[in-house]
């Protein structure tokens, strides 16, 4: 017998087609999905080998290896080929009414025979009753008729390996029983509904005695490939040994009937089928809960719907078409016959050994666990939503699959929906922010330009004013009119002086400076009137920061000043300045319960010359010399506020953020 290589994996994701549905994950009943930047890629050393994962992708991202190629080369060879069909024929190829049309169709492919591996089913099924009837009563075992339930069990209960009973599927029973009849050296396909059945075909354990399988999703394809259709084909008869019972071996409780054992309150064996009974069945088998019984498993629903095969049918309508197949063939049944045969191959061996192959991962501890679930967005048990969209029955079982690195946060739908809307309104707040820096930048070009053109002759205007004011008589008009010129030629100076400051033309002078002491010497400096109360709230571990502290307690005098201005209309008002940061970054809010800004104002804040103040009560250039200010120290200044008691808590919070510290490569001298 010759060994199968094949180094393909069997099953594996085209990436181009995967959306990040996460639907793979959640059908896969051995978690051996991984997700890397989106992308859902099959573990083959964690993968069962069930195909739920091909079944369920509706965009056809998972797909198996194929074997057409293989069996192609094998009808081209001499040795002679015998296809060996599985009993779920009937549910798939429905359209075909005379069963004896698909044979012949097989035949047309090229086999030398073509046999149906019920018959192996039917063996299978005498040797469970021998080893039921002889086994010790404190011994339950599980039935290994099923490759994605063995290979589950191997990969994720090793303890309960012991228990698979060593008789080996109906597949490899026919095998055997071909071999057997015809000769060693023949060549064997498989062909059924089931993907696992090609990896089962490469098992150490049996590797050999099937040498390749083809799917009904397959063999559909080799028919068209070749161009064989029904109306070509004359009927020919199955090839013996002829199936009896174990023709109902696909349909769900097959085995059971099978072994004409009816599943009652009173029945040693427990049936259980689909990835999730299954595995629920296995939980309960290893914890006690099951005792005192046997265990018979499938991880298809029946393998009336394994994924190899078409995904257009019913399951209760293949299941009736498996019935009416099997009741029109034991109703012209040769008992005796199949009983000879039954008899004769019964002396075969069909024992095989399992072996396990533990990949269970540790589950990590608490405090691991704590810090993913933060990742996730998971703070308190309202956060554990376990909807399942990650592929994840709970939010705890996502966690533990990105602890084993199988899965990541993104994963989280809700909660990535909600960063997403948290990054589409900071995407937003960045775009008017830009938008306004662009215009405050242009508007700072603008003013120092004008500042340093106005002057040198405003310089020269102030001069002259003084000389020729010093030389009039202090008690004349022309006095008093050269006194106006000069002091308006002065109050000009100044707001020249603050368009400098806007545009942030002069030094920055860093010095290590307490920020606490700061601001408390910045309340000091402040007129309080009554009903406003100061208050400073200080979160920072750090109290130092390298800042240019003149230039900074300008700006906090004007912030506050404004504040306490806000609070005017406020009988009792509170000013309060919060400090935090980090190591790296100083932050400070300067924040107030007064009047609020109107939102149609908000976006004028910083633009000089504007204000909200009577006229002659500001020159509206304190708060862009902040932002200047603030500019030159490489933060940031933002603002919050509210003047509609329905919409929430009035007043105004200002929020600046400087590095705590500047090396000398950042100033600007």
């Amino acid at each position: 017998m010759s060994n199968i290589k094949i180094t393909d994996p069997l099953l594996y994701t085209i990436k181009e087609r995967c959306k990040m549905c996460y639907t793979c994950v959640r059908e896969c009943p051995a978690k051996a999905i991984k997700v890397i930047s989106g992308q859902a890629e099959i573990i083959p050393e964690r993968c069962i080998c069930c195909g739920n994962c091909v079944t369920v992708c509706s965009q056809g991202a998972k797909r198996f290896r194929g074997s057409i190629d293989g069996v192609e080369h094998i009808l081209a060879g001499e040795k002679k080929s015998i296809a060996i069909i599985a009993p779920s024929f009937p549910a798939e190829f429905n359209e075909i009414k005379d069963y004896k049309i698909l044979v012949g169709m097989i035949k047309n492919l090229g086999f030398d025979k073509v046999c149906e591996v019920g018959f192996g089913a039917d063996l299978v099924a005498e040797k469970y009753r021998e080893m039921m009837g002889h086994v010790s009563k404190d011994f339950f075992m599980i039935a290994a008729s099923c490759p994605a339930v063995v290979n589950y069990i191997e990969h994720y209960y090793p303890d309960l390996v012991a228990n698979i009973a060593r008789i080996v599927s109906p597949m490899i029973a026919m095998a055997r029983v071909m071999r057997e009849k015809y000769g060693k050296d023949i060549k064997i396909v498989f062909i059924g509904p089931c993907i696992a059945k090609k990896d089962e075909a490469t098992d150490p354990m049996v590797v050999g005695e099937v040498n390749r399988v083809l799917t009904f999703i397959e063999l559909r394809e080799f028919f068209e490939k070749k161009n064989i259709t029904p109306e070509k084909i004359k009927p020919v008869e199955f090839d013996p040994p002829i199936a009896g019972r174990g023709a109902i071996f696909p349909v769900s409780r097959g085995m059971l009937q099978t072994l004409q054992i009816n599943e009652d309150i009173n029945s040693e064996v427990v049936s259980a089928e689909g990835n999730k009974d299954f595995t629920e069945a296995l939980k309960e088998f290893e914890s006690g809960a099951l005792s005192n019984h046997h265990l018979d498993l499938l991880c298809c629903e029946g393998c009336i719907m394994g994924p190899g095969m078409s995904k257009d049918a019913k399951r209760f309508a293949r299941r009736t078409n498996v019935a009416t197949y099997v009741g029109e063939k034991l109703s012209e049944f040769e008992f005796e016959q199949w009983e000879k045969d039954v008899k004769e191959y019964l002396k075969l061996d069909l024992s095989r050994q399992y072996v396990g192959d533990d990949q269970r991962v540790a589950v990590p501890g608490d405090d691991k666990l704590r810090e993913i679930l933060l990742r996730m967005g998971k703070v308190d048990d309202d956060d554990m939503l376990n909807c399942g969209a990650c592929g994840y029955e709970t939010c705890m079982e996502h966690a533990i699959a990105i602890s084993k690195g199988l899965a990541e946060t993104e994963m989280c739908l809700p909660n990535t929906i909600e960063k997403l809307h948290e990054s589409i309104g900071e995407l937003e707040t960045a775009k008017v922010a830009l938008k306004h820096s662009e215009k405050l930048a242009s508007m700072g070009q603008l003013a120092a330009g004008i500042a340093h053109e106005v002057n040198n002759p405003l310089g020269v205007v102030l001069l002259y004013a003084n000389l020729v004011k010093d030389e009039a008589d202090k008690n004349s008009e022309f006095y008093q009119d050269l006194k106006m010129i000069a002091e308006q030629a002065d109050r000009c100076k100044n707001i020249v002086g603050g368009l400098l400051n806007f545009a942030r033309k002069n030094d920055v002078n860093y010095k290590t400076v307490n920020v606490h002491e700061l601001v408390s010497s910045v309340l000091k400096s402040v007129i309080k009137p009554k009903g406003v109360v100061f208050e400073i709230d200080n979160r920072s571990e750090f109290n130092d920061a390298e800042l240019d502290s003149e230039q900074i307690k300008q700006v906090l005098v004007n912030l506050v000043k404004n504040a306490v201005e806000a609070c005017n209309k406020n009988v009792s008002c509170k000013v309060k300045v919060h400090i935090d940061g980090d190591a790296n970054h100083l932050k400070i809010k300067v924040e107030d319960s007064g009047s609020g800004i109107s939102p149609k104002n908000m976006d004028k804040l910083f633009v000089p010359f504007f204000t909200t103040k009577p006229a002659g009560k500001g020159t509206g250039l304190g708060l862009p010399v902040s932002y200047g200010i603030i500019k030159m120290h490489k933060g940031q200044i933002t603002v919050v506020s509210n003047d509609d008691p329905e919409k929430g808590k009035v007043g105004t919070t200002f929020i600046i953020t400087l590095p705590r510290k500047n090396g000398s490569k950042w100033r600007q001298k």
